[in-house]
């Protein structure tokens, strides 16, 4: 084993002094030397005979440390010679001693998982190479466009190369491989048009996809079902151009709704479903049969960013400001970003669509990479139902709204949608009473061993919601009160009030624990958090409330307006063009009246020019740097930063009441035109640190584009 690097580190030192004559006969000298020098020829491994032709494999061990991200030399053995071929997994010696093979020495290292990436006559390294183990199997899964995909990706984000494929491949099963996947079908006739027709410039949208185009559109969806079919309209024209097609979902409910919709328009064997409920062999099989080319069209959620779509005409993502599109695991790619770079690699159309709109999104418009694809505002009012906002003086006037949180507004809205269908609550929490204050003078009721918040998981015990002991016996220290009041009512908490108004109606919730993906079309209420809401079957639900709007936008984030119009445009979108939408939030502030108007667009627009006065992202690029204080700064010092590079803090990271902060943060701002530069800054001084080796207390993390910034 050698670092295919490792030449070009040794021929890297520096030249001598001397004019500049001198310098040149020196190199002339060196490099003559060089060629007439005999190529050295991989020897054989303990004595067993290696193969014969391209016996060095450049392998990328799947080990995710910066300082590691480099290929590596291994001898081919012969009777591996034709299984080894580039793409395939195997299995190397990696680490203290992996090299020493020679002269009867026992070899260290353990068997680590790796790729071939290519086949080489002659190594670089000029010493005894180890030679591969196994060939784990010879099925081809990782391909040229998909390697350089995750270069880019790890570049992009400052991450390894083999953290990126170990997001982009499933996990290997031995009984999907040896299963054949099925012939591929011959194009589909392009579609109508159907729901694009709303559109403006939809049909024509949908004409370039079908003749091989690649137009690139921010699509903002009408309210409604018919998002899933037009989407997969879309996909459909690009299979009848006998391109690929990929769409990127948020959660496994949507992509099931995409997936019901393409097989009502194409029929079975078309497309593949990756899902994580699909199960690690089921996702596989599909995995393979997108590779080996039986199949064209991808439906998917945040992994099938990467699936391997063979003559790719088309990526979408639906509702790109969905947190599931940013990737919990190291190096935090988000889907939106990863689809950018594949519709510029492959030369393809792109597509990002929601019901709403991202500051991101509107940043692709305004930049002219992509074409607004919206509806007529007469359409618009015509799709969308009446939105009405309870404020802070209503409610303080509302007997109703003092003695049940509910204003009267609230409370007629759902008996007159009850008449008709089933009504949508929206509680920005879960549980019973996820925080509590005095009744009398309003103070948070903490605890009086930790500070924390207390809770209320059922409707009579009292606990902590940091270090979780019992509050038997609270009264407030403020006045002495023992009454409590619910600052956030949760979704169970408000599920049991409207029950017991409405007891011949039926409740539902709808929440992490147990999430609903379909309410039938028939009276009932269903209480959900943000993002859990289930589908009403028929027309839609007849109403919809929007519960404590001001706990949604009091949130100290930089996306706190832009996330709470999405939540709230999810919802209401759910509801029938003549059903109604209370929301429970000052009606001055913007993003409320851009749900009013039904303007996400507008409301984007506005908070990218703030936003550009400010210098903060997407108009400019950033990384979050966070570790202990000492750590930070030693890692900020020995970083080789842009020049225009501006460090934001460092500050305290928030820690739980009463115990110290576990480190710090530091904010990275540059322009977007050095955003590459940023990130191999912070790469290769991360990657310097961690060869030289760091305990914990000395790690520091980093996050290119972090989603919250505070």
């Amino acid at each position: 084993m050698s670092s295919a690097n490792e030449s070009g580190q040794r021929g890297g030192e520096r030249d001598p002094g001397g004019p500049p004559e001198q310098l040149a006969l020196i190199r002339d000298i060196v490099a003559e030397a060089k060629a007439k020098a005999p190529k050295a020829k991989p020897r054989t491994w303990r004595g067993a005979a290696l193969a014969e032709e391209l016996p060095v494999a450049r392998v990328l061990v799947n080990k995710g440390v910066l300082h590691l991200d480099q290929l590596w030399d291994y001898a081919v053995p012969a009777e591996l010679a034709e299984a080894a071929q580039p793409g395939v997994r195997v299995r190397v010696r990696f680490g203290a001693g992996a090299h020493q093979v020679h002269g009867g020495r026992r070899e260290g290292g353990g068997l680590i998982d790796g790729f071939v990436i290519e086949r080489r006559a002659e190594s670089d390294y000029d010493g005894a190479l180890a030679a591969l183990a196994q060939v784990v199997s010879p099925e081809i899964v990782l391909t040229p466009g998909l390697l350089a995909l995750a270069r880019a990706v790890a570049d992009r984000y400052a991450g390894s190369l083999a953290d990126v494929l170990q997001l982009a491949l499933p996990p290997r099963s031995a009984r999907a491989e040896a299963k054949p996947s099925p012939e591929p079908l011959p194009p589909p006739p392009a579609p109508e048009p159907g729901g694009w027709e709303r559109y403006g410039a939809g049909p024509a949208f949908l004409r370039a996809l079908a003749g091989g185009g690649s137009p690139r559109a921010v699509w903002t969806a009408l309210p409604g079902p018919g998002w899933a079919g037009e989407l997969a309209r879309a996909m459909a024209a690009t299979l009848a151009s006998g391109r690929g097609a990929l769409a990127v979902l948020p959660d496994g409910r949507t992509a099931a709704r995409v997936d019901a919709a393409l097989t009502a328009l194409l029929g079975e064997g078309r497309h593949a479903l990756l899902t994580a409920e699909s199960g690690p062999e089921k996702r596989y099989r599909q995995w393979l049969a997108v590779s080996r080319g039986s199949v064209r069209a991808v439906v998917g959620t945040r992994a099938a960013m990467f699936a391997p779509v063979r003559d790719l005409g088309l990526v979408a993502v639906w509702d790109d400001g969905d947190s599931s599109h940013s990737d919990d695991r190291a190096p935090f790619p988000h889907v939106r970003e990863v689809l950018e770079l594949r519709a510029l690699t492959d030369g393809c159309a792109f597509l990002a669509g929601s019901t709403s709109c991202t500051v991101e999104a509107a940043q692709l418009v305004e930049s002219g990479w992509a074409r607004p694809l919206v509806a007529d505002r007469e359409t618009v009012r015509g799709c969308a139902p009446r939105i009405r906002t309870v404020g802070d003086e209503l409610l303080a006037r509302d007997e109703a709204a003092r003695a049940a949180r509910l204003p009267s507004l609230a409370w007629e809205t759902v008996r007159e949608g009850l008449r008709s269908g089933p009504v949508l609550v929206q509680v920005p929490r879960r549980g019973y009473v996820p925080r509590l204050a005095c009744e009398r003078c309003r103070a948070p009721a903490r605890c009086r061993a930790c500070a924390g918040p207390l809770e209320a998981p059922d409707e009579r015990d009292l606990r902590c919601g940091w270090c979780g002991r019992g509050e038997p016996s609270w009264h407030c220290e403020e006045c002495g009160s023992f009454r409590l009041r619910a600052r956030v009512v949760g979704a169970r908490r408000t599920a049991e009030e409207l029950g017991r108004a409405f007891p011949a109606v039926p409740v539902r919730t709808s929440g992490r624990d147990h999430v609903l993906d379909e309410v039938p079309d028939r009276p009932a209420l269903v209480v959900c958090t943000p993002g859990a809401e289930p589908v009403a079957s028929g027309a839609g639900y007849a109403a919809a409330l929007l519960l404590d709007g001001w706990a949604m936008l009091g949130r100290p984030d930089l996306r706190a307006g832009e996330e709470a119009l999405r939540r709230w445009i999810g919802a209401a979108s759910l509801v029938r063009g003549e059903g109604q939408v209370v929301v429970v939030a000052e009606p001055t502030l913007r993003p409320v009246q851009a749900l009013v108007r039904w303007d996400p667009v507008g409301h984007a627009v506005r908070e990218l020019a703030e936003r550009a006065q400010l210098g903060f992202p997407p108009v400019s690029r950033m990384a979050a740097v966070a570790g202990r204080p000492e750590a930070l700064e030693a890692f900020l010092a020995a970083a080789e930063l842009p020049p225009d590079a501006e460090i934001l803090g460092p500050v305290p990271l928030a820690g739980r009441r009463g115990e110290p902060s576990p480190g710090e943060r530091a904010l990275i701002r540059v322009r977007p035109g050095s955003g590459a530069d940023l990130a191999r800054a912070l790469k290769q001084a991360q990657a310097a640190r961690l060869a030289r080796g760091v305990t914990p207390a000395e790690s520091v993390r980093i996050r290119i584009d972090p989603p919250d910034i505070g």
